[in-house]
């Protein structure tokens, strides 16, 4: 049996699908449109909820909602420990909580503590069949193969009592000057935005031009911060050099003829962005019951406030007073402008996920639990009570939709399920985003973390992949580890010295002839 092509999956953070019509359509993209022109090109590919890159990169590379995966937010409260983590909303916010605690906490800890164990990710299921996995720098990385901290790497010298610790990420592993399996020419100057790009192209030529993975996780994350800053209608310029990174690794394969020949590719965006006019301080808004500081004793502080730029989680820190803080809290965000939505869950009687409530701007709610007699776009099904208008939802016999909040009821349950998620998450209204710790908001530039579509779809496309049976009616980025598998055999019926470790013993006895 032949092995299948290998296969880059390349994430550009932020992809924005109306701009990459735009951009293909200007010829723009000719990489891009290369592949939508060979290839399955999908506009609405559904982001998690809060539509923030923790988050969703946790969803791609597990295949999960965050009720499952374990990540929140991108700011969220550590109950067990009693202090926030911070994974970069902006510099300023970083040094509120500290640049030493914020580095721990995205480098070692979003992987080897956060992310839940029970649930395996793309570099763990291929590594275990014997698929050579390979990595630029990207939030989730976790995979089999050890590796050791660079001593010769800028970052590494300048944060030389943080980076000291191994990790465990996927068979070659490049992330940012930190970490590096081979001896690549690549600097990624401290992973400064606007850099990235260009480093991750660099390390993807080497990568290819050595041979050294059956499956690649590329990552563009440019396209995002140049959103953030010029806002989403600008982005055909920063798609416009992601394609061109993008052709560079083609390039170290032959060009694009050749590479598409050995090589199936995914491209896709984790969630999108909408403009910014607007602002909230919750901190502000929420002072009267006592916000904990970024770093400290907490005090007498009752709540604990974790914006996640177009969304936020309020985290209610006296066990024996959240109900009815809960209510303060859900009081006070009704009368505040730029808040769209609240929603919360009401537990059973043994403290487990009971119902999700999500109360729009008019105090207006709408209660529903898997199970029942309705079912989403996805076939999913819900018990559902309350009035479908908070989510402008039609309800057509047993079918639900929810035209401007895609695959809602299954995000917004997947996010208030998570075990490490706050008692009530806010998504944001359009034009306005939550002030970060730093004081931060992306005004007159783009931004992303609300349950609306704007920020939620994104942009795949898919070229040299079988297609999946049966076809699937909606997309979400939680599809997409399952078609790598898929594409290597490794399904849920695959055991880890099953068809991999077959391919990669041929290879090996390949290689010794």
């Amino acid at each position: 049996m032949s092995s299948p092509p290998k296969l880059v999956l390349c994430v550009i953070d932020a992809m924005a699908p109306a701009v990459l019509d735009r951009a293909h359509a200007q010829g723009a993209t000719p990489t891009l449109s290369a592949l939508i022109d060979r290839g399955r090109y999908v506009r609405e590919c559904v982001a998690a909820f809060p539509s923030v890159t923790p988050v969703c990169a946790g969803s791609i590379i597990t295949g999960t909602w965050q009720d499952r995966h374990g990540v929140p937010g991108m700011n969220w409260y550590q109950r067990e420990e009693g202090r926030y983590v911070e994974y970069g909303s902006s510099l300023r916010a970083a040094q509120r909580f500290g640049i030493a605690r914020q580095l721990t906490d995205t480098v070692y800890n979003l992987n080897q503590a956060h992310l839940s164990r029970d649930v395996p990710t793309i570099f763990e299921r291929l590594d275990d069949a014997g698929v050579r996995t390979a990595c630029t720098t990207y939030l989730v990385y976790r995979g089999r193969y050890r590796h050791e901290p660079r001593r010769d790497g800028l970052l590494t010298r300048l944060a030389a009592p943080i980076m000291r610790h191994s990790v465990l990420g996927p068979r070659e592993l490049f992330y940012a000057d930190i970490f590096a399996s081979g001896e690549a020419p690549c600097s990624a100057v401290l992973g400064m935005p606007g850099i990235r790009d260009r480093h991750s192209a660099c390390v993807g030529a080497y990568l290819v031009e050595r041979d050294l993975f059956d499956m690649l996780l590329l990552s563009l994350p440019d396209n995002d911060w140049y959103s953030h800053k010029h806002g989403p209608d600008a982005q055909v310029r920063s798609l416009a050099q992601a394609d061109a990174f993008l052709a560079r690794v083609m390039e170290a394969g032959g060009g694009l003829e050749r590479f598409l020949s050995e090589h199936a590719v995914i491209v896709m965006g984790d969630h999108s962005q909408a403009p910014i006019s607007g602002s909230v301080d919750l901190f502000r808004e929420l002072a009267e019951l006592g916000v904990a500081p970024p770093r400290g004793p907490r005090g007498d502080a009752g709540i604990a406030v974790c914006p996640s730029q177009r969304a936020a989680m309020i985290y209610v820190l006296d066990e024996g007073d959240r109900e009815p803080t809960r209510e303060r809290i859900l009081a006070l965000v009704r009368h505040m402008g730029g808040v769209e939505l609240a929603c919360w869950m009401r537990p059973d009687a043994h403290g487990r996920p009971a119902e999700a409530v999500i109360v729009g701007a008019d105090g207006a709610e709408l209660r529903f639990a898997p199970g029942g007699d309705r079912r989403d776009a996805r076939g999913a099904a819900w018990s559902v009570e309350g009035d479908p208008e908070v989510l402008g939802m039609e309800v057509r016999g047993e079918r639900l939709a929810a035209r401007e909040y895609p695959d809602a009821l299954a995000r917004v349950w997947g996010a208030l399920a998570c075990p490490s998620s706050g008692d009530v998450l806010l998504s944001a209204a359009p034009d306005y985003e939550f002030v970060d710790w730093g004081g931060q908001a992306h005004l007159r530039g783009g931004s992303h973390g609300s349950l609306r579509g704007e920020d939620s779809n994104t942009a795949l496309i898919m070229c040299g992949l079988d297609p999946p049976a049966p076809e699937r009616p909606t997309w979400t980025i939680c599809d997409v580890a399952p078609l790598v598998l898929e594409h290597f055999g490794v399904g849920e019926r695959t055991s880890p010295t099953g068809s991999g470790a077959a391919r990669s013993r041929r290879r090996e006895a390949a290689a010794s002839s």
